[in-house]
């Protein structure tokens, strides 16, 4: 091997940064690997004044107790409010069956690949959001925008908590309080909507109303449609209901993963023995098939418009919460060589399947409600918190056995699926503070940041509460994470190069991946992405609630909260250039050098790291290196490709001796 010339970007563990709060450098390295005079030179010129901030040192991160807490607390992170009631509608509005298609394919190409992408930059750096971005410091700030878009969905997440809360605990009555119209909050138009009610024999209900709906807008909400002169004070009954939610959120958070990982084993498996109890009663209920053909009935006419293909994208991402954080937070507490390619594919696989055993169970039971009333299921069918407050909740009702302990079933898993949302989002920001000033308490930044989510979650459960909520879930969590998507693959795989992240990939691992992986990271996902982010910048919708226009201040705040997050990319930008000594050339190059804080943490494993980055054999020089090896033989070229899903002789080595180790050290 002849030696390696130093040309281009230096080796990511020799650059020093100025946002580094390590400070290690490169003494904590043996002797045989300390780098080259030649790379140090490199990195000299750009960093020689950088500062450095060493009250991080020796610090241990928090590791989960084992792996399958890991995986756990990702089923819980995205099986979540979105499965049970977003899904079921989402997919019979586009299509109904034929859905799935684009879904799957928006799943492959872009939601599998993205989560994988960002299991490995948490587990590969042992950082949470912002400070993974040592890899491009310039980017920076996709960290920051992340995190307040996390913020942005967490506030009026709970919001939605304490709707389940509220009803949890009004289904212990003896007869459930949506099912009959009190004088209290019904209108005149009114009907009950319990089973006692048989409404076969109303020939027409056009201008009435179930008393679940006014049960829901009249009493738990006390909606106001016009908020020109206010949205009102917060419902008593709801913010209590808010504060139990978040008082359940800090307490599992106050000890970190600790705490987070036990709870996640009851937030990721409750559901599912809820949802396949209901499955089996919504089976077995009369109208039940005429509802389950109406949800999985493909409508192939849809299948080529451009809104289902964006419902697809925006379901996925809403699913799997790619690109808020929390995926990156999560796996920054792994183990270095944990297989995070097998949980991707689990986590990706329980997603989708749990969103289908929801659909089929909700319609199974709508296709009841449909066959009690005598109504077409089309007009049973709410979408968003009407499906889950409204029609589940009427259907309910109808039921002839302990309607009451089904109730309580379901508002209890909802509350689960919320809770083991909320506790990644939450913590994802909670991490991003503490890596920030790793001196402050864990548990008093959780008192403070859960504190101030209930006082800024008051404002979802006044009377005008859901319009506020409807822009903040567009504006705050919504398209901006199509940009941050975009700005974080271009980021990884343009500037700090595929090459190089594969190459990472192949040392933790001990695999190397496929032209799959190149293509997604590398080409489809910036690309389609951009498309989707200007389609729907091209396709804004006014915000009407029946025939309410939206006022232009909430509006105009939606677009301050979009601002606030995506500005937040060029701000840091400009910091990471500022910071940086030389010519505005060598601080621009500087930015997007990997800074000597990107890499294992680890010192040992660090050092192979570095051993491993400087083997130069040809397999791995070539320019052809990212096309595929059936490609070059009909084409002819000579890139020396190597075999996808088989790692280098020094990987494999590394790899055997670090288990060899382990096993001596158990003994």
């Amino acid at each position: 091997m002849g030696k390696k010339e130093e040309r281009g970007i230096p080796n990511a563990a020799f650059v020093q940064d100025d946002d580094d709060i390590s400070g290690r450098g490169n003494k904590g390295l043996p002797a045989q690997v300390q780098p080259p005079h030649s790379a140090v030179a490199a990195s000299s010129d750009v960093f020689s004044s950088a500062e450095v901030n060493e009250s991080d040192e020796g610090q241990q991160r928090d590791t989960w107790g084992n792996p399958v807490e890991f995986l756990m607390s990702c089923i819980s992170l995205s099986v979540g409010l979105g499965n049970i009631w977003r899904f079921p509608f989402t997919a019979y509005e586009n299509g109904g069956g034929a859905f799935l298609i684009p879904y799957l394919v928006v799943l492959l190409l872009i939601g599998k690949p993205l989560y994988f992408l960002e299991m490995i930059l948490g587990q590969f750096s042992s950082y949470g959001s912002v400070k993974v971005w040592a890899v491009v410091p310039i980017a920076k700030g996709v960290g920051y925008g992340g995190a307040l878009a996390t913020w942005f969905v967490v506030t009026y997440y709970c919001c939605l908590m304490a709707l389940t809360v509220f009803y949890f605990f009004s289904s212990f009555q003896t007869v459930l309080p949506w099912t009959v119209c009190d004088p209290a909050w019904a209108t005149a138009t009114c009907y009950n909507s319990g089973s006692a009610s048989n409404l076969t024999g109303l020939v027409n209900l056009t201008g009435r109303t179930s008393s679940a709906e006014e049960f829901f807008n009249h009493n738990v909400l006390q909606k106001i449609i016009n908020i020109d002169d206010g949205v009102g004070i917060p419902e008593w009954r709801l913010t209590l209901c808010l504060l139990f939610s978040w008082i359940i959120i800090a307490l599992i958070l106050m000890k970190g993963v600790a705490s987070s990982g036990k709870a996640a084993y009851f937030t990721a498996i409750f559901p599912y023995v809820v949802l396949v109890t209901l499955l089996i009663r919504g089976v077995t209920l009369e109208g039940a098939v005429d509802g389950i053909l109406f949800f999985i009935t493909p409508q192939w006419d849809k299948i080529l418009t451009p809104q289902v293909w964006y419902a697809a994208v925006t379901q996925c991402f809403f699913s799997l919460s790619v690109g808020f954080g929390p995926i990156i937070m999560n796996a920054s507490y792994n183990g270095f060589r944990h297989r995070i390619y097998r949980d991707a594919t689990i986590v990706s696989f329980m997603d989708t399947f749990t969103s289908l055993l929801a659909g089929v169970t909700i319609f199974s039971i709508l296709g009841n409600l449909a066959h009690e009333s005598g109504k077409p299921i089309e007009t049973v069918v709410q979408g968003g918190t009407g499906l889950a407050f409204i029609s589940y909740p009427e259907a309910i009702s109808k039921f002839d056995v302990v309607p009451q302990l089904f109730a309580v079933l379901f508002f209890l898993m909802l509350f689960t699926l919320g809770v083991g949302s909320a506790v990644s989002l939450t913590g994802c920001v909670i991490t991003v503070i503490c890596d920030a000033f790793p001196d402050w308490k864990r548990w008093m930044v959780t008192i403070v940041i859960c504190a101030t989510g209930f006082l800024l979650g008051l404002v979802y459960v006044t009377p005008g509460g859901q319009h506020v909520l409807d822009v903040v879930d567009f504006f705050g969590g919504g398209f901006i994470i199509f940009v941050i998507a975009v700005i974080e693959t271009i980021a990884i795989c343009w500037i700090y190069g595929l090459k190089n992240f594969l190459r990472d990939v192949e040392f933790m691992l001990g695999i190397r991946l496929g032209i799959y992986w190149k293509f997604t990271w590398g080409l489809f996902i910036p690309l389609s992405l951009v498309g989707i982010f200007i389609y729907s910048l091209a396709n804004f919708r006014t915000f009407v609630t029946d025939g309410y226009v939206y006022p232009a201040s909430l509006t105009g705040s939606g677009w301050v909260l979009a601002a606030l997050a995506l500005l937040q990319v060029p701000i840091w930008a400009v910091v990471s250039i500022v910071k940086r000594k030389g010519s505005a050339l060598d601080r621009i190059k500087a930015s997007l050098t990997p800074t000597e804080n990107w890499g294992p943490q680890d010192m040992k494993t660090r050092s192979q790291w570095i051993l491993f980055k400087s083997d130069d054999s040809a397999e791995h020089k070539s320019w052809a290196w990212w096309i595929p090896k059936c490609v070059k033989k009909i084409i002819k070229i000579d890139g020396h490709s190597f075999k996808p899903g088989h790692a280098s002789q020094s990987t494999v080595a590394i790899v055997q001796l670090e288990v060899q180790e382990n096993g001596n050290n158990n003994k």
